[in-house]
């Protein structure tokens, strides 16, 4: 594989290239996602890459479809590699701590990768979707290192103890009980899958129960994202979906391997179920396309989360949310010193409704970065009666409560008053 890029932000809209100073090129390994993540807590923000297969020109495997005609071949033609963890020192460079954090004693085809606290302890975990291998769930031990509990916290395969192929995944608490679930996008045939966290990072599979898994087993899922499309305050799904083998009865002349598929919108009942509203989710839900990488942000600054699609042998897609002044929001952007404060969470209680959670994140989803802003819809009940801060160094922060409708900048520090763990 070509070499990682890092690229500096010099202010003045333009980038200079510092992969080889910063020190993370990879090593020629096939990198996927990326997340940066604070693991040690030290104000820094650290660096995961997670590969895919070692796959090289000289080692290129013939393989074919059912009908004996040549198509992809499966990660399972390829050796899969290890990730790679890069320590900031802080000054720019970066140290590669794989070996040391412990991070490479288990691994598969990874594809998608997001850091969340998922034990609820204060640290950063690692969660790494591998395209069929049993994903990874790296504990953080608190003093640099990790520890691969997916299996024993019930994350690491489907409720049938099957590995599948993971491609995209996205970390939120979809159900508004302060616990963060995992969402992944598969094959077709397979399903995609919702792990339910339990508590402290102990996972259960309830595709089945959430609605999630029958209506996703035609598709082969890329991107996904949780967000709430409609600011309803209950955070609903969007997978972007495109075949990796051929489609026979789509194949023509004019394209002999035709992978193109709808993608998918899963509204969210409040209830602990989805709902898929794909029908009728307008027509850039009908076309067909080889949906790969999806991100979501507010592009328009309107209080409506907007979506990028790019798609395999086609045009980039941007999808505006064009909800209209129907719900209440809030905009928030987190920041710790100059930068933003991945890993930290906002906690938002109102009266007589479940308390809303929202973390910093970028990460998630295939090969693709999000709007680290977060963006609450508040529903039929836009009164706020207090709004805390959990920064990723384990403080705790109460702030005046922001307008609604626009975005405030919060940084740590200029609250209210401060407490942690």
């Amino acid at each position: 594989g070509a070499p990682n890029q890092l690229f500096h932000n010099n202010c003045d809209g333009t980038f200079t290239d510092v992969t080889a100073r910063a020190g993370v090129a990879g090593s020629g390994k096939w990198g996927a996602s990326a997340t940066f993540f604070d693991y040690d807590r030290d104000g820094f923000l650290d660096l995961y890459v997670t590969n895919y297969v070692d796959y090289r020109i000289e080692n290129n495997q013939k393989c074919y479809a059912s009908t004996s005609a040549r198509d992809y071949c499966a990660p399972s033609a390829y050796k899969p590699v290890p990730g790679i963890l890069y320590h900031n020192r802080g000054d720019g460079t970066f140290e590669d701590v794989s070996v040391k954090s412990g991070i490479t004693r288990a691994y598969g085809a990874g594809l998608g990768v997001v850091a969340a606290d998922l034990n609820g302890d204060g640290w950063p975990d690692i969660y790494v979707a591998n395209d069929g291998n049993p994903n990874q769930l790296w504990i953080n031990q608190k003093d640099g290192t990790f520890k691969n509990e997916a299996d024993m916290r019930g994350s690491a395969v489907n409720a049938d103890g099957v590995a599948e192929a993971g491609m995209g995944v996205d970390i939120a608490d979809f159900d508004g009980n302060g616990t963060e679930d995992i969402f992944l996008t598969h094959l077709t045939r397979e399903k995609s899958t919702l792990f339910f966290n339990r508590g402290e990072g102990y996972f259960e599979d309830r595709s089945v129960e959430v609605g999630v898994a029958a209506p996703s087993i035609p598709f082969t899922g890329f991107g996904t994202v949780f967000f709430d499309y409609d600011n309803d305050g209950w955070l609903d799904i969007v997978a972007a979906n495109g075949a990796v083998h051929l489609i026979e009865e789509l194949k023509t002349s004019q394209d002999p391997y035709p992978l193109q598929q709808k993608n998918q919108l899963f509204h969210n009942l409040g209830n602990g179920r989805f709902a898929d509203v794909t029908a009728s989710a307008g027509d850039v839900f009908q076309s067909l396309a080889v949906g790969r990488g999806l991100a979501a942000g507010d592009l328009d600054n309107d209080g409506g989360t907007d979506l990028v699609i790019s798609n395999n042998n086609g045009p980039l897609r941007v999808i505006l949310n064009k909800l209209g002044p129907a719900k209440p929001w809030l905009g928030l952007r987190l920041l710790t010193g100059k930068r933003d404060a991945y890993g930290a969470k906002v906690e938002i209680r109102r009266a007589g409704m479940p308390t809303l959670w929202r973390r910093v994140r970028a990460d998630g989803s295939y090969l693709s970065a999000n709007d680290p802003r977060i963006l609450v819809g508040l529903g039929d009940v836009s009164k706020i009666d207090s709004l805390t801060v959990h920064w990723p160094d384990g403080k705790q922060e109460a702030f005046t409560l922001p307008p609604t409708r626009q975005y405030t900048t919060l940084i740590e520090g200029s609250g209210l008053k401060e407490g942690g763990k």
